[in-house]
Protein backbone atom coordinates (compact mmCIF):
# COMPACT_ATOMS: atom_id res chain seq x y z
CA UNK A 1 0.00 0.00 0.00
CA UNK A 2 1.37 3.51 -1.01
CA UNK A 3 2.01 5.70 1.99
CA UNK A 4 -0.98 8.08 2.38
CA UNK A 5 -0.82 11.36 3.87
CA UNK A 6 -2.92 11.59 7.27
CA UNK A 7 -5.44 13.90 6.08
CA UNK A 8 -6.50 11.65 3.33
CA UNK A 9 -6.29 8.30 5.49
CA UNK A 10 -10.53 7.95 5.86
CA UNK A 11 -10.13 6.29 9.13
CA UNK A 12 -8.16 9.14 10.64
CA UNK A 13 -10.02 12.69 8.78
CA UNK A 14 -12.88 12.04 11.16
CA UNK A 15 -11.99 13.30 14.96
CA UNK A 16 -14.28 12.55 17.55
CA UNK A 17 -16.41 14.96 19.13
CA UNK A 18 -15.25 14.36 22.25
CA UNK A 19 -11.84 14.65 21.01
CA UNK A 20 -12.90 18.05 19.69
CA UNK A 21 -14.77 18.86 23.04
CA UNK A 22 -11.30 18.17 25.06
CA UNK A 23 -9.22 20.13 22.78
CA UNK A 24 -11.50 23.15 22.62
CA UNK A 25 -11.64 22.70 27.11
CA UNK A 26 -7.63 22.30 27.11
CA UNK A 27 -7.56 25.68 24.56
CA UNK A 28 -9.75 27.71 27.11
CA UNK A 29 -7.82 26.57 30.19
CA UNK A 30 -4.41 27.91 28.50
CA UNK A 31 -6.35 31.31 27.94
CA UNK A 32 -3.37 34.08 29.33
CA UNK A 33 -6.09 35.94 30.90
CA UNK A 34 -6.47 33.39 33.65
CA UNK A 35 -3.25 33.45 34.61
CA UNK A 36 -3.01 37.33 34.33
CA UNK A 37 -6.42 38.71 35.29
CA UNK A 38 -7.80 35.74 37.68
CA UNK A 39 -4.72 35.73 39.83
CA UNK A 40 -4.35 31.70 39.39
CA UNK A 41 -0.75 30.72 39.68
CA UNK A 42 1.14 29.90 35.86
CA UNK A 43 2.19 26.47 37.32
CA UNK A 44 1.02 22.60 36.87
CA UNK A 45 -1.39 23.16 40.01
CA UNK A 46 -2.27 26.36 38.84
CA UNK A 47 -3.21 24.86 35.34
CA UNK A 48 -4.41 21.94 36.69
CA UNK A 49 -7.26 23.96 38.23
CA UNK A 50 -8.07 25.96 35.83
CA UNK A 51 -8.36 23.02 32.87
CA UNK A 52 -10.58 21.18 35.74
CA UNK A 53 -12.76 24.34 35.77
CA UNK A 54 -13.37 24.07 32.55
CA UNK A 55 -14.08 20.43 32.34
CA UNK A 56 -16.42 20.49 34.94
CA UNK A 57 -18.79 23.09 33.08
CA UNK A 58 -18.66 20.97 29.97
CA UNK A 59 -19.48 17.96 32.08
CA UNK A 60 -22.10 20.04 34.04
CA UNK A 61 -23.99 20.48 30.64
CA UNK A 62 -23.95 16.94 29.34
CA UNK A 63 -25.09 15.90 32.55
CA UNK A 64 -27.81 18.02 32.21
CA UNK A 65 -28.76 16.33 28.57
CA UNK A 66 -28.46 13.02 30.03
CA UNK A 67 -28.96 9.90 28.10
CA UNK A 68 -26.02 9.76 25.20
CA UNK A 69 -24.58 12.88 26.49
CA UNK A 70 -23.57 10.67 29.44
CA UNK A 71 -21.35 8.63 26.74
CA UNK A 72 -19.74 11.79 26.00
CA UNK A 73 -19.16 12.74 29.03
CA UNK A 74 -16.74 9.12 29.98
CA UNK A 75 -15.32 9.94 26.77
CA UNK A 76 -14.23 13.16 27.93
CA UNK A 77 -13.43 11.85 31.19
CA UNK A 78 -11.23 9.93 29.68
CA UNK A 79 -9.54 11.90 27.35
CA UNK A 80 -8.58 13.70 30.40
CA UNK A 81 -7.30 10.49 32.09
CA UNK A 82 -4.88 9.58 29.22
CA UNK A 83 -4.15 13.44 28.81
CA UNK A 84 -2.87 13.61 32.53
CA UNK A 85 -0.84 10.37 31.86
CA UNK A 86 1.09 12.34 29.36
CA UNK A 87 1.85 15.22 31.77
CA UNK A 88 3.09 12.49 33.82
CA UNK A 89 5.47 10.92 31.40
CA UNK A 90 6.63 14.27 30.23
CA UNK A 91 7.43 15.09 33.61
CA UNK A 92 9.40 12.28 34.06
CA UNK A 93 7.76 9.99 36.03
CA UNK A 94 9.17 6.41 35.57
CA UNK A 95 6.73 3.87 34.05
CA UNK A 96 6.72 1.82 37.17
CA UNK A 97 5.51 4.99 38.97
CA UNK A 98 3.05 5.67 36.80
CA UNK A 99 -0.01 3.89 37.49
CA UNK A 100 0.19 4.38 41.15
CA UNK A 101 0.22 8.28 40.14
CA UNK A 102 -2.76 7.73 38.07
CA UNK A 103 -4.89 6.37 40.29
CA UNK A 104 -4.69 9.06 42.84
CA UNK A 105 -4.72 11.99 40.30
CA UNK A 106 -7.77 9.87 39.17
CA UNK A 107 -9.38 9.99 42.75
CA UNK A 108 -8.47 13.85 43.38
CA UNK A 109 -9.60 14.87 40.58
CA UNK A 110 -12.96 13.30 40.78
CA UNK A 111 -13.18 14.12 44.00
CA UNK A 112 -12.78 17.86 43.14
CA UNK A 113 -14.79 17.58 40.33
CA UNK A 114 -17.64 16.48 42.61
CA UNK A 115 -16.82 18.99 45.08
CA UNK A 116 -17.64 21.56 42.64
CA UNK A 117 -20.54 19.95 41.69
CA UNK A 118 -22.12 20.20 44.94
CA UNK A 119 -20.52 23.66 45.32
CA UNK A 120 -22.01 24.71 42.42
CA UNK A 121 -25.22 23.68 43.62
CA UNK A 122 -24.54 25.17 47.08
CA UNK A 123 -24.17 29.21 45.23
CA UNK A 124 -21.73 31.36 44.21
CA UNK A 125 -20.07 31.72 47.59
CA UNK A 126 -19.77 27.96 48.29
CA UNK A 127 -18.25 27.47 44.68
CA UNK A 128 -15.76 30.05 45.49
CA UNK A 129 -14.88 28.44 48.42
CA UNK A 130 -14.77 24.96 46.62
CA UNK A 131 -12.48 26.76 44.21
CA UNK A 132 -10.37 28.75 46.47
CA UNK A 133 -10.04 25.21 48.55
CA UNK A 134 -8.06 23.91 44.96
CA UNK A 135 -5.81 26.59 44.41
CA UNK A 136 -2.02 26.44 45.39
CA UNK A 137 -2.13 30.11 46.92
CA UNK A 138 -2.28 31.64 50.88
CA UNK A 139 -5.64 32.08 51.82
CA UNK A 140 -6.17 35.38 50.82
CA UNK A 141 -4.74 35.15 47.32
CA UNK A 142 -6.75 32.19 47.09
CA UNK A 143 -10.22 33.52 48.37
CA UNK A 144 -9.86 36.03 46.25
CA UNK A 145 -8.95 34.13 42.51
CA UNK A 146 -11.76 31.92 43.47
CA UNK A 147 -14.46 34.84 43.48
CA UNK A 148 -13.17 35.90 40.12
CA UNK A 149 -13.24 32.22 38.77
CA UNK A 150 -16.83 31.28 40.54
CA UNK A 151 -18.25 34.15 38.98
CA UNK A 152 -16.45 32.96 35.20
CA UNK A 153 -17.61 29.22 36.24
CA UNK A 154 -21.31 30.48 36.64
CA UNK A 155 -20.92 32.63 33.33
CA UNK A 156 -20.06 29.70 31.36
CA UNK A 157 -23.03 27.39 32.38
CA UNK A 158 -25.26 29.90 31.22
CA UNK A 159 -23.67 30.37 28.35
CA UNK A 160 -23.31 26.40 27.55
CA UNK A 161 -26.92 26.13 28.62
CA UNK A 162 -28.01 27.95 25.48
CA UNK A 163 -25.41 26.13 23.04
CA UNK A 164 -28.24 23.69 21.20
CA UNK A 165 -26.37 20.07 22.24
CA UNK A 166 -26.79 19.41 18.85
CA UNK A 167 -24.12 21.44 18.26
CA UNK A 168 -22.21 20.04 21.83
CA UNK A 169 -22.39 16.82 20.26
CA UNK A 170 -20.83 17.27 17.29
CA UNK A 171 -17.94 18.54 19.49
CA UNK A 172 -18.41 22.46 18.84
CA UNK A 173 -18.21 24.18 22.17
CA UNK A 174 -18.10 28.11 22.21
CA UNK A 175 -16.93 29.19 26.02
CA UNK A 176 -17.82 33.04 26.47
CA UNK A 177 -15.51 35.45 26.04
CA UNK A 178 -13.38 35.96 29.08
CA UNK A 179 -11.47 39.39 29.86
CA UNK A 180 -10.20 40.38 33.20
CA UNK A 181 -12.24 40.80 36.07
CA UNK A 182 -12.19 44.61 37.39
Amino acid sequence: MPFLPRAVMPWRRKEKASQKLYGAIVAQARLPVFYRGYGVPDTLEGRFVVLSLNLFVVLHRLKAEGGEALLQSQELADRFKDDMETVLRELGVSDLRVPKTMRALAASSAALLKAYERAFAGGEAQLASAIADALPLDKGAAEAAGLRLAHYVRQCIRSLEAEPYPAIKAGTLVFPRVSAPC
